[in-house]
């Protein structure tokens, strides 16, 4: 398969950047998107050029590092995958792809596709953890769950932190990634010492890094690679409410 590109390439955080075109030829459709950026940066090296940037590390859609806006999507088409997991067969031959970063304030671009989440990393510093002692797991594993909250809790948990669901909302809203961490905490026993302060805290440090604010738009969910749902962003609301009341 072959393919036209059209990728954002940016120096640095300060450079204005801007779009380049590209050609790739003899793509396997049972490539990744990922492998398909290897083989063209290959290319780009072999011919003296820099090498397009972009994150990436398990390419098993386990650690959230490879998002990227391909034509307009987060994660690019299909439903339910991350970029690593997208495989060129989805694109038709011939087809012009735009792939470029997320677009929002809190995630200054790097380089090229790359950009800084630690904001992410310091809402979790806010309050995503807990300070019950339960010993080893056997000691945690013995606590009575009922089995609809540990559902709900490891749904929930299954959020990898792409940041997908800040690029797809129009407001830039980071609703859904602080509602899953709140809402898996929330729902287990081990989590209940924090609950009042940690979701006061994690939505504190959410507004001050410049992350907007929930319209129900949902496209958080249509593009989370993890399918999480905004029914999380209903139980952080009500966490919040309680913990203020409180």
């Amino acid at each position: 398969m072959n393919f036209k590109l059209k990728i954002w390439r940016q120096k640095n955080s300060t450079d204005k950047g801007r779009f380049v075109e590209y050609l790739v030829k003899n793509i396997s459709p049972d490539a990744s998107f990922l492998e398909m950026l290897d083989v063209l940066n290959v290319e780009l090296t072999r011919r003296g050029e820099e090498p397009v940037a972009f994150d990436h590390d398990c390419r098993e859609g386990i650690c959230g590092s490879c998002g990227i806006m391909i034509n307009g999507r987060a994660h690019g088409p299909g439903h339910g995958a991350a970029t690593c997991e997208l495989r060129m067969r989805a694109f038709q031959d011939n087809e012009t792809i735009v792939a470029e970063p997320w677009r929002a304030k809190p995630f200054p671009v790097l380089r090229d596709l790359v950009v800084d989440r630690s904001s992410f990393d310091r809402i979790m510093v806010a309050g995503g953890y807990i300070s019950a002692k339960t010993g080893g797991v056997p000691d945690g594993n013995a606590i009575p769950i009922s089995k609809p909250i540990a559902d709900q809790a490891m749904d929930a948990a299954a959020c990898i932190g792409c940041g997908a669901c800040v690029a797809a909302c129009p407001n830039s809203s980071a609703m859904l990634f602080v509602a899953a961490k709140v809402s898996h905490l929330a729902l287990l026993p081990q989590g209940q010492p924090e609950r009042k302060s940690r979701v006061e805290r994690m939505v504190a440090q959410m507004d001050a890094e410049g992350f907007g604010n929930c319209s129900n738009n949902y496209a958080c969910e249509a593009e989370c690679p993890k399918e999480i749902s905004v029914s999380n962003i209903a139980r952080m609301n009500t966490e919040y409410i309680l913990a203020k009341i409180r």
